[in-house]
């Protein structure tokens, strides 16, 4: 059998004439990658790509994007498919252990899941120590990080049993810190888990429901939820995911990478972008004023910016908003908000961007932080929450993204490199003489 010759990449030094090969990997979808691990050894140079933007920092077998041609698949199924037939629970399943489960396989991770969700009770004392306004992300980063002091048995990042323990309570518990964090951010009691409830379900029965009353979540509600879930589930090397991987490739244990993974999602320009499109909405104020803002978004000398139009990875349609925008019209239909006027003048501002040869000539359809943004709010949540929930969705992924990469056999902490541009060599001058 003649083995299959190896793919290379040139490179030539313009002012020695030097060649150096580098190999060419192929995954099996996307673009190939240049492996340019030995170049250093071979040229005394580095590579420079801020952002990273343009660097492949592992392989994975979890999500892949086509950005040109709208397409989001986690292992192997389409986004479309999995939020028309799946659950968040399943999809979890799906993530963490790479095949679709069977029916017991199935039970038993609802099971596993399920009687993982109540926390520790001294872990209630933490949140009595952040002021009444604190902001929920805050309280998520410390309390996430925190248990790792209460649950010293799944600690040994090595033991494939204790990774999946940890997995588990992760995904489990996450769901109730952020119930608890808005119930005190809204100076109400805590409600605990209900076994007897679904995953999506249990969360909005946490979050909404009162001692005083009965509380009945809205399948409606409960199937929106469960569908925001799948769709913020993973998105492949986003800076939240790698920060995710770079804090694990250091060994730390998984409810510190994760905290780490909160913290990079808090940050404006990745998990806020829902909270901004509200913060958009509420500038517009009516509207009669969006013709004004739609000018003023064409004009490329004005700073201001639609939010939740187009994205930075999907230069076609966002899949997740294609699904989600039904979802988003149930809501509204189902809680009767239509004399909501922020839940207007999304609704009419939608209908314009769609139909505006601008927008659509560029495609910059509505996204999914769009539709997500408005079902949040609809469903009563107010803003600083809208982050707490993608991190409740996204914590199945990098559960996923960690554990794979713990796996990995070539696992090595990571160390980008720099190209250095301060000060040469300098002497040191005496205070009195400076």
């Amino acid at each position: 059998m003649n083995k299959k010759p190896e793919k290379t990449f040139t490179l030539i030094n313009d002012q020695t004439g030097e060649k150096v090969k580098l190999p060419v990997q192929d995954g099996t979808l996307g673009p190939s990658t240049i492996d340019i691990r030995t170049l250093y050894q071979h040229t005394g140079h580095f590579t420079l790509d801020p952002s990273f933007t343009a660097t492949g920092s592992c392989k994975s077998r979890i999500t892949y994007i086509d950005g040109d041609e709208g397409i989001l698949m986690h292992r192997g199924y389409s986004i479309e498919e999995l939020t028309e037939k799946s659950n968040a629970l399943e999809v979890a399943y799906l993530l963490l252990y790479g095949d679709l489960p069977d029916k017991d396989q199935m039970a038993k991770f609802d099971h596993d899941i399920t009687y993982h969700t109540m926390l520790h009770e001294q872990l209630a004392y933490f949140f009595k120590g952040f002021r009444r306004d604190s902001h929920p992300m805050a309280i998520m980063v410390a309390v996430v990080g925190a248990l790792s002091s209460f649950y010293h048995d799944s600690l040994d990042i090595w033991d494939p049993k204790q990774r999946e323990i940890s997995a588990h309570r992760l995904i489990a518990k996450i769901p109730t810190i952020a119930a608890m964090a808005y119930k005190y951010s809204q100076g109400q009691p805590f409600v605990y888990p209900k076994n007897s409830l679904g995953y999506a379900e249990n969360f909005l029965h946490m979050c909404f429901s009162l001692p005083v009353q009965d509380y009945k979540v809205s399948p409606v509600l409960a199937d929106a939820m469960d569908r925001i879930m799948i769709l913020h589930a993973d998105h492949e090397q986003n800076a939240s995911t790698s920060t995710v991987r770079i804090a694990g490739s250091s060994q730390a244990n998984p409810f510190a990478c994760i905290s780490s993974g909160i913290a990079s999602l808090w940050g404006p320009a990745h998990g806020g972008a829902n909270q901004a499109v509200l913060e958009m909405l509420e500038e517009i104020g009516t509207k009669d004023r969006i013709p004004e803002f739609i000018a003023r978004a064409k004009d490329k000398d004005d700073p201001f910016r639609l939010m939740g139009f187009g994205h930075r990875v999907y230069k076609n349609t966002d899949p997740r908003a294609t699904v989600l925008r039904q979802s988003c019209h149930d809501v509204l239909a189902e809680l009767g908000v239509t004399k909501d006027p922020t839940l207007e003048l999304a609704m009419e501002l939608e209908k314009i961007a769609l139909n505006d040869p601008y927008f659509v000539d560029r495609k910059l359809f509505p996204n999914v932080d769009f539709y997500s943004g408005i079902i949040l709010r609809a469903m009563g949540f107010p803003t600083e929450m809208f982050t707490v929930l993608f991190a409740v969705s996204r914590t199945v992924g990098w559960v996923a993204q960690w554990t794979e990469m713990i796996e990995e056999p070539t696992l090595r902490i990571g160390r980008p490199r720099q190209l250095y541009i301060g000060e040469t060599e300098r002497n040191y001058i005496d205070l009195d003489k400076r």
